[in-house]
C-alpha cells in the first residue's frame, strides 16, 4: 500500500519500531559510503518528512518526532516539513541527545542503522545519553524501509573506465602506494568506502549517484597491491573487467558484510573514521579481524592532481566558461524584461553547457537567486520557492558541470537592470572582490594550512562589520566530487574539518567569499584555483600560490573602483585580459562582442 502523506508514512514508521519493540529511531541524509549527495534509495528523510535539503536528520519515538538542520535550511525546512509532525531544532544549539534526554523515559532503547552512522558519532551519542538511562540499539535492518513501500531500487547504471590518458596514472601504481602505506604502517588491508575513493583508486566512473561520477561499490585493498571491488555483477562489463586486470577480483556487493566477517580473521585492516559506518567495524570484528581508525590512504593522494588532472581541469574551465558567458549574455537581454524567472535561468544556463558534447552533466544542482533568495548561501530552487528575476536588483548563481577532463564550480553575480546598483550593493561587491583578490595572490611557505588563509579573504569586509557564515575555499575533485577533502580554507575554529590540513602543490580549491544581508540580496565571487609552487628571489624554503583556473568576466558593473587599490585595479585588468585570451576562441558574433565589452579594462 503506497502512504501519500508523510503522517501515515510516520505512522507506518512507529508501528515498526513497536513491533520490533524499540522506542525510537534516527533517520540521516545518509547512505552507507557517508556520500555528500546520495541516491534515492537512500533519501529516506525526504521520503519521511519532506525535507529536500542536503543535510539534517530527524528522530521519531513513539510519542514524539523532530527535525534538526542548521541554519542553511532554516527557511526551507519550514516550508517542507509539517511542523505539527515535527519539531523544528536547530543545529548546533539544538542536540540529539538534549532533545532524547527530554522526550524519552529512563530504559528507553533508540535504535539506529549501523549502515549509515560512522563508530565516532555513535560513541559521542551513546556518551551523551547513557547517564540519562537511554540505550542506543543498532537494528538488524532499517525499520523505515520495511515500511517504504515504493522504494526506488539503487541505480543500475553500468561501471565504466576513467581511461588513463584522462587519470595521469594507472590503478596498478596508485594501488602499489597504498600498498606500501600499509606496510609503513604495519596493517594488512584498507577498507575503501568513500565512492569518489573507489573510482579514483580503481580509475572507474559511474552514473550512481546524481551529479557524482561514481559507482555504488566498496574496495578492500591490500598490502600486497592487489584489491577486491564489491560491486553489483550486473554493473560489469567485459571492458571494466579487461581494465582492473588479474590484480582486482570482482565480487558481488551483497556478499561484503558476510565477506568482511569470514576473511580477515587474525587481520589488522585500517578504517577512516570518516567514511567507514559501524556496520563495517562490526563485521570485521564479529571475524576475529582488528581495525585502526585512520585517513584513507587514496584521500590525500587524490586532492593532490597529477600534471594530466590538472591540464584536463584547465580544458574543462575553458569548456565551462564558454557556456557561463553565453548564459551571462543571454541574461543581460532577457531579465530587464521581468520574463526570466529563477528556474528558467537554471534551465538555460544547463542548455548553453549542453551544447558541449564533452558535458557528463552537472555538478550540483544549480544556485539560481534572485533578489533576497541570493541572501541564502545555499538556497535551492523549486516549483514552490520559484520567483521571477526582478528588474533592478541583483542575481546570484552558482553552478558547475562535469566533464571527463575536470569538475567546475563558479560563482557570478550580476546586477539586472535598468537602473544602477545600490552604493551599499557596490561596496559589500567590492569588498567581497578585494577578499577574493587577496587569496588569488597570496603566497605563502609550505606547511601552510587552510585555515591560515581564510583572514584574507575576510579582512575587507570586518572592517565595515560585517562577515560570511560559510567556508572560503574547499577541494574539489578530477571528473569526481564537487566538493572534496582534504583540504578547505574556512575559520580554524569551530570544528571545520580541514582548515588544519597542510596544502600541497597540485591541490585544487575554490575561492568563494560572499556576503549576504537576510531578505535583500547575496553577493558571492568564486574561482577555482591550483596550488602551485612560487618561485622568490632570496626566498628561504619552499613557497606556493595559486593559478587562477576559472575565467568569465566578473560584472564590472557592479565595482566600486574607487574601494580598490591600484594594484587591484591591474589584477581586475588582467585578469580579465586572461578572459579574453581563454574564451575567444570558443565564442563568435554577439557573444564574442559581449565578452570583448565586458573584459574592457577599469
Amino acid at each position: 500500500m503506497l502512504m501519500q502523506t508523510h503522517e501515515a508514512r510516520l505512522a507506518a514508521l512507529r508501528e515498526e519500531l513497536k513491533r520490533r519493540g524499540v522506542d525510537g529511531f534516527i533517520i540521516p541524509i545518509s547512505d552507507e559510503h557517508m556520500s555528500e549527495y546520495v541516491g534515492d534509495y537512500a533519501q529516506r528523510l525526504r521520503w519521511l518528512t519532506g525535507f529536500g535539503g542536503s543535510a539534517g536528520f530527524a528522530a521519531v519515538t513513539l510519542t514524539h518526532a523532530a527535525i534538526f538542520v542548521d541554519g542553511r535550511y532554516t527557511v526551507q525546512v519550514r516550508e517542507q516539513v509539517d511542523g505539527s509532525l515535527f519539531d523544528y531544532k536547530s543545529v548546533p544549539a539544538d542536540t540529539l541527545a538534549g532533545w532524547l534526554a527530554q522526550v524519552c523515559e529512563s530504559g528507553a532503547t533508540i535504535a539506529y542503522d549501523p549502515w549509515l552512522h560512522t563508530w565516532a558519532w555513535v560513541e559521542a551519542l551513546e556518551k551523551q545519553v547513557e547517564p540519562k538511562g537511554i540505550t542506543m540499539v543498532p537494528a538488524d535492518s532499517n525499520p523505515l524501509d520495511a515500511v517504504w513501500s515504493d522504494r526506488p531500487a539503487p541505480s543500475a547504471a553500468l561501471a565504466i573506465v576513467h581511461d588513463e590518458t584522462q587519470a595521469g596514472r594507472s590503478s596498478a601504481d596508485k594501488r602499489a602506494a597504498v600498498a606500501d602505506w600499509l606496510v609503513s604502517h604495519g596493517h594488512d588491508a584498507v577498507v575503501i568506502p568513500a565512492l569518489d575513493s573507489v573510482a579514483w583508486l580503481l580509475n572507474i566512473r559511474g552514473a550512481d549517484v546524481p551529479h557524482t561520477p561514481v559507482a555504488l561499490s566498496y574496495v578492500v585493498a591490500h598490502k600486497d597491491g592487489s584489491a577486491e571491488l564489491f560491486i553489483v555483477p550486473e554493473k560489469v562489463t567485459p571492458e571494466l573487467t579487461r581494465h582492473l586486470g588479474n590484480a582486482v577480483t570482482v565480487r558481488d556487493r551483497a556478499g561484503f558484510e558476510t565477506a568482511l566477517a569470514s576473511d580477515y580473521a587474525g587481520k589488522s585492516v585500517v578504517l577512516d573514521p570518516d567514511f567507514a559506518v559501524v556496520g563495517i567495524a562490526q563485521a570485521l570484528r564479529s571475524g576475529g579481524a582488528t581495525f585502526a581508525f585512520k585517513q584513507d590512504p587514496t584521500i590525500l593522494a587524490k586532492a593532490i592532481k597529477n600534471p594530466v588532472e590538472q591540464a584536463g581541469h584547465r580544458d574543462a574551465q575553458a569548456r565551462d566558461g564558454a557556456a557561463v558567458a553565453k548564459f551571462l549574455r543571454w541574461l543581460e537581454i532577457e531579465a530587464p524584461g521581468g520574463g526570466v524567472d529563477e528556474l528558467a535561468a537554471a534551465a538555460r544556463l544547463q542548455a548553453f553547457r549542453e551544447e558541449d558534447a564533452g558535458l557528463s552533466d552537472l555538478s550540483f544542482d544549480t544556485i539560481s537567486a534572485a533578489a533576497g533568495h541570493a541572501a541564502l548561501p545555499h538556497y535551492k530552487v523549486d516549483e514552490d520557492s520559484n520567483i521571477p528575476i526582478p528588474p533592478g536588483s541583483i542575481y546570484l548563481v552558482d553552478s558547475g558541470g562535469q566533464y571527463p577532463g575536470g569538475t567546475t564550480d563558479i560563482t557570478r553575480t550580476v546586477w539586472i537592470g535598468p537602473g544602477e546598483p545600490s552604493a551599499e550593493m557596490k561596496d559589500r561587491f567590492t569588498r567581497v572582490l578585494k577578499g577574493h583578490i587577496q587569496i588569488d595572490r597570496a603566497v605563502f611557505p609550505q606547511g601552510t594550512v587552510g585555515g591560515q588563509l581564510d583572514v584574507l579573504a575576510r579582512q575587507y569586509l570586518w572592517e565595515a562589520g560585517v562577515d560570511y557564515a560559510h567556508g572560503t575555499g574547499h577541494g574539489v575533485g578530477s571528473f569526481l566530487g564537487v566538493h572534496e577533502g582534504p583540504q578547505r580554507i574556512a575559520k580554524p575554529s569551530g570544528g571545520q574539518a580541514g582548515t588544519g590540513q597542510e596544502l600541497f602543490a597540485g591541490m585544487i580549491l575554490s575561492n568563494e567569499p560572499g556576503y549576504y544581508k537576510p531578505g535583500a540580496f547575496g553577493i558571492r565571487i568564486e574561482n577555482l584555483v591550483l596550488t602551485e609552487e612560487r618561485e622568490i628571489a632570496g626566498q628561504e624554503g619552499r613557497y606556493l600560490g595559486f593559478e587562477t583556473l576559472t575565467f568569465v568576466p566578473i560584472d564590472r558593473k557592479l565595482i566600486d573602483k574607487a574601494l580598490l587599490t591600484a594594484s587591484e585595479i591591474a589584477w581586475v585588468d588582467a585578469y580579465h585580459a586572461k578572459v579574453r585570451e581563454v574564451l575567444s576562441p570558443r565564442l563568435s558574433g554577439d557573444d564574442l562582442a559581449w565578452l570583448e565589452r565586458e573584459t574592457q579594462p577599469l
